[in-house]
C-alpha cells in the first residue's frame, strides 16, 4: 500500500529539531546531523528513512554503521522500535517485519530497509549488489571514507523519490573527511570544492533536547574534560592537534581493505593486562589483545584487535586460540601488571606457548613515537578497521595521552610492532536516549517531502 501521511499521528520536536526537519526535507541530496550525544539525530533520520520507505512503495533503502552489532543494539532493536510506536502506530510491530536472516525490514507496501555494519566485508559486499533510494551512514565519525564511497556508488534506484544520503556523527577532529565534505564543501580525496547545492548540515546537541533529557545527563556531559565537554555537549569539532602522534588519515592512508598481503615472516600476540574480572567490571581498563604480522616486504601489519573486558581465564583462551589461528610465534606481553600472572594464565591454556616479557622503561608517549613514525613512513599498515583502538592511537599526543580511556588496545599494538622494530624502543627485555517524543502532529505536507 501507499503510504498517506495523513494516517500518521505525528509526534512533538523541540524547536531544534523542527529546524532540522527542515534541512532533511531540502534540495539537498547529502544530509548531515552532528552535534553531541542524545540530541535526536538518529531520531530524526530513522524517521525520515521510514517516511520515505513508506511514501514510495517496492523501493529500497538502507542503514549503515561500522560494527553491525552496535547497529542491532542502538538502531534496530531500540531507535527503531520506539520510531515505528511513536510516529508510525499503524504499522505492524517490528519483530513481525524484520527478516533476521538477511537483517531487512519489510515494510507493507513491499518497500524495504536493510541494515548493514561495514565491518562484515561478505556481508557489505552483498547488500552493495543491490540499488537503493536512501543511504544513511549512522556514526560516520566511525566510517572511513572510502567506505562510504564505495557505498554511495549503489544510491542508483529510479524511483519517485528524489536520492538522499543521510549522515549523522558526534563530530571527532577537524582532520575527519566529514569536515571537509559538510563544513569545507571540498573533496577528501582531492580537495576540489564540491557543488554546495548538493550538501546540507546542521548542528543539533543535547541542549536542543533538554525537554526529554534528564538535567541529571546535562549535568553530567557539562562535567566531562574540554576535549570531551566540547564533542558530546556542544557537538564541535575538535581543533586538529599539530602534536598528535596519530590522525585520522595518517591511519586512513596506512588501511588495507583489500589485495592480497605479503606472507608474514613473524606473528605476535601483544597482550596489556589489566585487573579487569570480566564484563561487569566496568572499573578496570579493558584487556589489550591485538596480532600483529611482519610481513616480507618489511612492513608491520595489525591483523586483528581481539582485546576487550575479560577475567583471566577468558583472556587467556583468546590469546591461546589466535595464536593457534595465526599460527603465531609468541606472545609479547607487559610485565609492569604482573609478567608471572600473565605467563602462567597464557601457559595454563596451552604449556608450550612462547611467552615474551617486557618492561617499560620509558613513558607511553616516548614508546608510541618511533611506530608512529614508521606509520608516517608508511610502513605499518592496519587490516580493515579496529575503531575503538585506533581513536586510542589518535589520542597520543607530543604532550601525552589525551584519550579519555587508558590506552590499552593501542598498548598492546605498540608492543607488538615494538617486538618486531625493537632497535627502535628503548625498553628493558630482560625478559622480553533517542528523545522521548511527545504527540503532536506534523504536517502532511511537509513529511511529503521527504
Amino acid at each position: 500500500m501507499a503510504y498517506d501521511a495523513g494516517e500518521q499521528p505525528g509526534f512533538a520536536l523541540t524547536k531544534a529539531q523542527d529546524r532540522a526537519m527542515d534541512v532533511l526535507i531540502s534540495d539537498a541530496t547529502h544530509i548531515a546531523l552532528d552535534g553531541g550525544s542524545r540530541s535526536g539525530k538518529t531520531f530524526l533520520l530513522v524517521f525520515a528513512v521510514l517516511a520515505r520507505a513508506l511514501k514510495e512503495p517496492d523501493s529500497r533503502h538502507a542503514i549503515f554503521r561500522f560494527r553491525f552489532n552496535a547497529l542491532k543494539a542502538s538502531v534496530i532493536r531500540d531507535t527503531l522500535v520506539k520510531v515505528i510506536k511513536l510516529a508510525f502506530p499503524g504499522l505492524p510491530a517490528v519483530s513481525s517485519m524484520l527478516n533476521q536472516t538477511d537483517w531487512y525490514l519489510e515494510l507493507p507496501n513491499g518497500s524495504q530497509v536493510w541494515f548493514a555494519g561495514l565491518d562484515d566485508k561478505e556481508r557489505t559486499e552483498k547488500i552493495l549488489g543491490m540499488e537503493f533510494a536512501t543511504l544513511y551512514f549512522n556514526e560516520c565519525s566511525q566510517i572511513p571514507w572510502g567506505s562510504v564511497k564505495l557505498a554511495l556508488t549503489r544510491l542508483a534506484m529510479k524511483t519517485g523519490l528524489k536520492l538522499k544520503a543521510y549522515y549523522d556523527l558526534n563530530p571527532p577532529s577537524k582532520a575527519h573527511w566529514t569536515y571537509r565534505v559538510f563544513h569545507e564543501l571540498r573533496s577528501p580525496d582531492d580537495k576540489q570544492p564540491l557543488d554546495e547545492g548538493k550538501y546540507g548540515h546542521y548542528n543539533i546537541n543535547p541542549a536542543d533536547n533538554q525537554e526529554n533529557l534528564p538535567q541529571e545527563y546535562l549535568d553530567m556531559l557539562q562535567s566531562m574534560p574540554a576535549r570531551e565537554r566540547k564533542r558530546f555537549y556542544y557537538g564541535q569539532y575538535a581543533e586538529i592537534d599539530e602534536g598528535a602522534l596519530w590522525t585520522e588519515e595518517l591511519l586512513d592512508q596506512n588501511r588495507v581493505l583489500d589485495g592480497v598481503l605479503p606472507d608474514m615472516l613473524r606473528v605476535n600476540i601483544a597482550v596489556d593486562p589489566s585487573g579487569c574480572s570480566g564484563p561487569e567490571d566496568e572499573r578496570s581498563d579493558e584487556v589489550g589483545i591485538t596480532v600483529n604480522g611482519l610481513g616480507t616486504n618489511g612492513h608491520g601489519y595489525l591483523l586483528e584487535d581481539l582485546s576487550g573486558r575479560y577475567g583471566p581465564e577468558k583472556w587467556g583462551k583468546i590469546i591461546a586460540s589466535a595464536y593457534e589461528r595465526y599460527s603465531a610465534d609468541r606472545v609479547v606481553g607487559e610485565s609492569n601488571f604482573g609478567g608471572d600472572m600473565v605467563r602462567a594464565v597464557i601457559q595454563a591454556q596451552n604449556p608450550n606457548i612462547p611467552y615474551v616479557e617486557v618492561k617499560a622503561t620509558r613513558g607511553k608517549v616516548i614508546r608510541a613515537e618511533p611506530i608512529s613514525a614508521l606509520y608516517e613512513q608508511e610502513k605499518i599498515h592496519i587490516i580493515g578497521h579496529s575503531p575503538e583502538l585506533e581513536e586510542q592511537l589518535c589520542g597520543f599526543t607530543v604532550q601525552g595521552y589525551l584519550g579519555q580511556k587508558s590506552p590499552d588496545r593501542a598498548d598492546s599494538h605498540i608492543w607488538g610492532m615494538t617486538d618486531f622494530f625493537s632497535g627502535l624502543v628503548n625498553v628493558d627485555q630482560t625478559k622480553w536516549s533517542p528523545p522521548q517524543v511527545q504527540s503532536r502532529k506534523r504536517s502532511a505536507s511537509r513529511i511529503s517531502r521527504l
